[in-house]
């Protein structure tokens, strides 16, 4: 529990340091007919020992679930104590607009070191200082392509995160861009012949997620290869992004942007956020991405020092010249990333995505053998993937809870009534498998 006292001599000396002598002087543009006159409705002062058992009670009825077998865009993978030593560190930690580059060097080496770890993961020419979370990164994404192609059209695979979805409903028609879908096909991938003749009727870009939300990985040579040919940006989304350790880099299949969410990177669950923006391209289209990038030069005595080489924001130059009204980024955060991703070096990187790619496919294994049926035949799948099941969402959670389980989001925004998605990373030992496969054969 964090403890800041202000004594009396604290409040006099801020006070004074502002020029009056009170509180009530310090509130007294507030209207006296809407101040409250009397004390807080609150149980009487508890003293710190009391005060701690009480809330040690309250937290108690929380139900804590460790056998997490959830995914959908938010995975439970284990965070080095690197990330929050690192973290807490109080320049990092408390600062406020840290980008004033003679105050903050460190900060700003920080998310140039980002740029460049991320950029060297997908091997894209540019990436920008980080951006709010994955969903908000695609719409710029999308922005994105709209200023170059001009085409006020987009098409989007139906296998994208249904949140992802929500979000592009909500950002696109104000700028009236039209959304447009290609279905998945039985395999639960975007059907590439079909694709192929989608594109003919000119949309400004195409954007799919790989894996997708059903985990599978799509075949990017051959998207690539065919927006290509129709001069379509290509727009890719990642929400996991550990499949990036056993995973060829996007960029080497002709992907134009990459909007992807970062909480993967040593960010906790901790509903919905904050989590982390990651917004990437090539170099010819640097000029038309939101936010900040941060570059290396050299000051007037030759020493190394870091600057703000792009910011086309509406603080920063004509409204009708930005790119975005993305006034910051997620500093806090992308360090997160940058200090997980620097923790674990590239054979970490991999071995952890082994590691989450070894345990889907047993689990999955594991329950073809017991007599379970996946949605799709289609086994190219990275850390999660699709199981038929003949029972209500309400009675699988309470079944599952039961012994401490966690899982299965059920798949109706889709159209697969009888379906959930289940996720394994390396937090799942073999002996939580097991368990989850017990109990879903216990019906």
């Amino acid at each position: 529990m964090k403890f800041i006292p202000h004594t009396e001599k604290d409040i006099e000396e801020m006070l004074h340091e502002i020029g009056i002598s009170s509180i009530d002087e310090l509130f007294e543009d507030i209207p006296e007919e809407i101040k409250l006159k009397r004390d807080l409705n609150l149980p009487p002062p508890l003293n710190e020992l009391e005060l701690k058992n009480e809330i040690d009670e309250i937290l108690s009825l929380n139900l804590k679930l460790k056998r997490i077998f959830l995914g959908g865009g938010a995975y439970f993978h284990f965070i080095p104590a690197t990330v929050n030593y690192v973290l807490s560190r109080g320049e990092f930690y408390t600062s406020y607009t840290p980008y004033q580059p003679e105050l903050s060097q460190g900060i700003l080496q920080a998310l140039f070191e980002f740029q460049s770890i991320l950029s060297d993961l997908t091997h894209a020419d540019v990436t920008n200082s980080s951006m709010y979370d994955g969903a908000t990164s695609l719409v710029e994404a999308i922005f994105m392509a709209e200023r170059i192609k001009k085409r006020g059209k987009v098409l989007v695979s139906r296998s994208l995160n249904p949140e992802y979805n929500e979000v592009l409903k909500t950002y696109l028609p104000p700028r009236e861009i039209t959304l447009d879908y290609i279905d998945f096909n039985e395999n639960g991938e975007v059907p590439l012949e079909k694709l192929k003749e989608k594109v003919k009727e000119g949309y400004s870009s195409f954007v799919i997620q790989s894996p997708n939300y059903f985990g599978i990985i799509e075949n990017l040579k051959e998207i690539g290869k065919i927006l290509k040919e129709s001069d379509t940006l290509f727009i890719l989304t990642i929400t996991e992004g550990i499949s990036l350790g056993i995973l060829k880099p996007p960029f080497d299949f002709g992907v134009d942007i990459l909007a992807m969410e970062g909480q993967s990177f040593g960010i906790p669950l901790s509903f919905g956020g904050p989590y982390l923006g990651i917004l990437q391209t090539k170099k010819e289209y640097i000029r038309e991405i939101p936010g900040r990038i941060i570059g290396e030069t050299k000051d007037r005595n030759g020493k190394r020092a870091y600057v703000m080489t792009l910011r086309a924001r509406e603080q920063d130059i004509k409204r009708d010249k930005a790119t975005s009204n993305i006034c910051t980024n997620n500093s806090l955060n992308a360090l997160a990333a940058l200090v997980y991703l620097s923790t674990l070096g590239p054979s970490g990187f991999k071995k952890v995505a082994e590691i989450n790619y070894k345990k889907a496919h047993y689990l999955a294994k594991r329950l073809i053998d017991e007599g379970f049926e996946l949605k799709f035949k289609n086994l190219k799948f990275f850390n999660e993937f699709v199981l038929k099941l003949n029972i209500e969402p309400i009675r699988l959670k309470e079944k599952l809870s039961l012994v401490g389980i966690e899982g299965g989001i059920p798949l109706r925004y889709f159209g697969l009534d009888d379906s959930y998605l289940f996720t394994v990373t390396e937090m799942n030992s073999r002996e939580d498998i097991e368990l989850l496969v017990c109990a879903l054969k216990e019906g």
